[in-house]
C-alpha cells in the first residue's frame, strides 16, 4: 500500500490535534500555532489529493485492508481504502475547498475567542470526510459518515452563548439520526445477507440479492436495501422530508456554511449512493424513488430562496436546490453527472458562500439583504466574484454551474425510470427560479440604493458576538478573505470545461457501474462534439431561456422597478406566506416532534414519574410510617404499657396451649 493513502487522512487529523488538544489542558496554543497546523495538514492533503489522482489517471488503484479490527464469526470488520477514480475526484475536490476555507476563516474568525478550536473542528471535518470517501468497506463508510455529522454538530452550535444556533445543530443531529437509521438498517441488511462489509463482496453478490426478498416484510431484498440506504443518503444531502437542519444550520460561522454546504458533508449523500450504483441499478423502483424526491427538493426548495431576505439563507436554499438536481440526476442512473455537477457546484457555492460572508464583514455582521444595496463599488472584487457564483448557479454558459446542470436535464429527458417526466418539468421550472433568486441576490445585496444608509445604529445582525455596532462604512475585505475567493473563482468558471474527459471519456471506467437498460448516457455521448459545440447549442434550448428570463426578471423587479417585489408580494400574499412559511415543514416539526415530546413528556410524568414512581415510592413510605407507628406504639418507654404487654402475651399462650388439650 502507497503511505501516501495514509498521510492524506491523517495530516488533518494531526493539524485537528495541534491546534485543539492544548485547550483541552487549558493551556491553548497560540492563534499562529492553530491555523498553521490546520492549513498545513489540509495543504497536505491536497497536494497529496493531486498526486494521488495524477496516480490513478496513470491507471493505478488500489483497493486493500489498513488493519482488521475484530473478526466476528465469518464477519471481519475491517479499515481499509479504495482508491479509484471517483474517490481520487472526491478527495482533490474536498481538499481544495477545504484549504480555502481554512485560509478564508483567518481572516473571518479574528476577532473570535474560539479561533483555536474553530481551526480544531474544520481540521477534524476534512479528516472525517476523507475517511468516507476513501473508505472500501461499509464500516469505515458508517465511521465517517457519523463523524462529519458529530463535527458539523460542533460547528452548527460553535456560538454555543446563543440559543439559535444550540437549536439548530441540535436540529441538524436529531434530522440526522433519522436518516441514519435508515442508512445503517440497510447497512445491516448487506450484512445479514452477504455476511460482509467488504464493498467488493457486496457488490460481487448484488445480482444474487436481486433475486432475494426480505424476510419481515416481503419486499425485494435489493429495493430494501437502497431504499434503506437513500435515506440515510436524505438525511446528510437534506432531501426533503430530512431538510429542514440545513437552512438553520446557518446560524454558524461562514466559513462552515461553505465547507459543510459546498464540499463536504451535503454531497456525501451523493457520493455514497453513486458508490452504490452497482446495487440501485438493480432496482427500478428505488431509482423511482431517488427521482421524485430528488425533483421535488430542486423545484420547492427554490422557490423558497425567492423570499429570504438573510443572504446566507437564500444560499443554503439554493445549496437544497442543487442537490435536487444531483438526486434527480442519481434517480435517472447518471451518476456520473451527478458527481460532475457535485464538483462544479462544490467551487461555485463556495463563492457563494464565502462571498456572503465578505459582505457580512464589511456591513459589521448584518446579514439582512434589505439593509444593504449599492455594496459594488465599495466591494469591487467581493462583487465580480459573487457573479460569477451567481451565473454559475444559474446555469449560463460557459461557466461551470451551466455544463453540469444542463447535463443532468438532457440525462433525465433521456431516462425512462417511472416518474422521469415529472423530474424533468420539475428541473425546468427549477432552473427558471434559479436564475431568479441567483440574480436576486447579486442586485438586491450590490446594486441599487444604498439602504444601509438608513440603518445607522439599528443593527439586528446574527453575529453580534463579533462586537460591531455603530454605522456601517463598508469595504473591501483583506486579502486573505479575498484571495480564496478569487481562487475558488477561477474554477467556478472553468470546472465545466472537464465535461469531455470526465463525462464521455470514461474517466470514472468501474468505479460507477450503470445497466445496459439504463443507456442515457451512450446516447448524450453521441450527441457531444465539444464544448463549444455544446455552448452554441444551448442559445436555443429551453433551458437556457428559461434562466435568462428568471435572471432578466430580478433584474426588471430589482434594479427597473424595485418597488415591484412588494407590490407581487401582497396581490399573492397566500403563496407568499406559504414560501416564507417554508411550507409548514418547521411548525410541524415543532408541533410533531418538540410539542409531541412535551407531551408524551408530560403524560409520562404524569403517569410513570408521579404515579407509578411515586405512587409506589411515596406508598412504601406510607406502609412503612404506618406499620412504624404501631411499633412505636409498642414501644413507648412507658413501663405500665410493657407490662400490660407481657401479661396480653401470657394470655394469648395460655389460650393457646389449654385450647389444644
Amino acid at each position: 500500500m502507497n503511505i501516501l493513502y495514509l498521510i492524506i487522512p491523517l495530516a488533518p487529523l494531526l493539524g485537528a490535534i495541534v491546534a485543539g488538544v492544548p485547550a483541552v489542558f487549558g493551556r491553548p496554543v497560540s492563534r499562529p500555532v492553530a491555523h498553521w497546523a490546520a492549513i498545513l495538514g489540509v495543504a497536505v492533503a491536497f497536494f497529496g489529493s493531486l498526486l494521488v489522482l495524477k496516480d490513478v489517471l496513470g491507471g493505478t488503484t488500489f483497493n486493500g485492508d489498513v488493519y482488521t479490527w475484530m473478526q466476528v464469526g465469518g464477519l471481519k470488520l475491517a479499515i481499509g481504502f479504495l482508491i479509484d477514480p471517483l474517490t481520487a475526484l472526491m478527495m482533490v475536490v474536498v481538499t481544495f475547498v477545504s484549504l480555502m476555507v481554512h485560509i478564508y476563516t483567518i481572516g473571518y474568525m479574528a476577532d473570535d475567542p474560539g479561533y483555536q478550536r474553530f481551526f480544531s473542528y474544520i481540521a477534524l471535518f476534512t479528516f472525517s470526510m476523507l475517511m468516507l470517501v476513501m473508505s472500501n468497506n461499509f464500516l469505515q463508510l458508517f465511521f465517517g459518515w457519523e463523524a462529519v455529522g458529530l463535527v458539523s454538530y460542533l460547528l452548527i452550535g460553535f456560538w454555543y452563548t446563543r440559543p439559535t444556533a444550540i437549536y439548530a445543530n441540535l436540529k441538524a443531529f436529531l434530522v440526522n439520526r433519522v436518516g441514519d437509521f435508515g442508512f445503517l438498517l440497510g447497512v445491516a441488511l448487506v450484512a445479514a445477507y452477504t455476511g460482509s462489509l467488504d464493498y467488493a463482496t457486496v457488490f460481487g453478490k448484488a445480482p444474487e440479492l436481486a433475486t432475494m426478498t426480505e424476510s419481515v416484510t416481503g419486499w425485494p431484498l435489493i429495493t430494501a436495501i437502497c431504499i434503506a440506504l437513500f435515506i440515510g443518503a436524505m438525511g446528510k444531502s437534506a432531501q426533503v422530508p430530512l431538510h429542514v437542519w440545513l437552512p438553520d444550520s446557518m446560524e454558524g460561522p461562514t466559513p462552515i456554511s461553505a465547507l459543510i454546504h459546498a464540499a463536504t458533508m451535503v454531497t456525501a449523500g451523493i457520493f455514497m449512493v453513486s458508490r452504490m450504483s452497482p446495487l440501485f441499478e438493480l432496482s427500478e423502483t428505488a431509482l423511482s424513488f431517488v427521482i421524485v424526491i430528488g425533483a421535488i427538493t430542486a423545484f420547492f426548495m427554490a422557490l423558497i430562496a425567492v423570499v429570504q431576505t438573510d443572504i446566507k439563507r437564500v444560499v443554503a436554499y439554493s445549496t437544497l436546490s442543487q442537490l435536487g438536481y444531483m438526486t434527480v440526476a442519481l434517480g435517472a442512473s447518471a451518476y456520473s453527472v451527478a458527481i460532475f455537477h457535485l464538483m462544479t457546484h462544490a467551487f461555485f457555492k463556495a463563492v457563494l458562500f464565502l462571498g456572503a460572508g465578505s459582505v457580512i464583514i464589511a456591513m459589521h455582521h448584518e446579514q439582512d439583504m434589505r439593509k444593504m444595496g449599492g455594496l459594488r463599488k465599495y466591494m469591487p472584487i467581493t462583487y465580480a466574484t459573487v457573479l460569477i457564483g451567481a451565473i454559475a448557479n444559474a446555469g449560463l454558459p460557459p461557466f461551470a454551474g451551466f455544463f453540469s446542470k444542463d447535463s443532468i436535464i438532457e440525462a433525465v429527458h433521456f431516462a425512462h425510470v417511472p416518474g422521469a417526466t415529472f423530474a424533468y418539468l420539475a428541473l425546468l421550472g427549477g432552473v427558471f427560479v434559479g436564475g431568479l433568486y441567483s440574480f436576486r441576490l447579486v442586485f438586491f445585496t450590490f446594486h441599487g440604493e444604498e439602504r444601509f444608509r438608513h440603518v445607522h445604529d439599528d443593527h439586528h445582525g446574527h453575529d453580534d458576538e463579533h462586537g460591531h455596532h455603530g454605522p456601517v462604512e463598508p469595504h473591501e475585505t483583506p486579502k486573505v478573505v479575498t484571495v480564496p475567493l478569487i481562487l475558488l473563482a477561477i474554477p467556478a468558471v472553468a470546472a465545466g470545461w472537464l465535461i469531455g474527459p470526465i463525462l464521455y471519456g470514461g474517466y470514472f471506467g468501474h468505479s460507477i457501474v450503470i445497466s445496459e437498460a439504463h443507456h442515457g448516457l451512450e446516447t448524450m455521448k453521441e450527441e457531444f462534439h465539444g464544448i463549444v459545440h455544446m455552448v452554441l447549442q444551448s442559445l436555443t434550448s429551453v433551458p437556457f431561456w428559461l434562466a435568462v428570463a428568471g435572471a432578466a426578471t430580478a433584474w426588471f423587479c430589482y434594479i427597473v422597478r424595485p418597488d415591484l417585489p412588494g407590490a407581487i408580494k401582497q396581490r399573492l400574499s397566500l403563496l407568499a406566506m406559504i414560501l416564507e412559511e417554508k411550507y409548514g415543514f418547521d411548525r410541524f416539526n415543532d408541533w410533531f416532534f418538540a410539542g409531541g415530546a412535551r407531551l408524551i413528556g408530560r403524560g409520562l410524568w404524569k403517569a410513570g414519574d408521579q404515579v407509578l414512581i411515586d405512587g409506589a415510592v411515596n406508598g412504601s413510605a406510607r406502609t412503612v410510617g404506618f406499620i412504624a407507628g404501631i411499633v412505636r406504639m409498642l414501644q413507648s418507654g412507658h413501663i405500665y404499657r410493657y407490662a400490660f404487654s407481657m401479661i396480653f402475651g401470657v394470655f394469648v399462650l395460655l389460650t393457646l396451649w389449654f385450647g389444644r388439650t
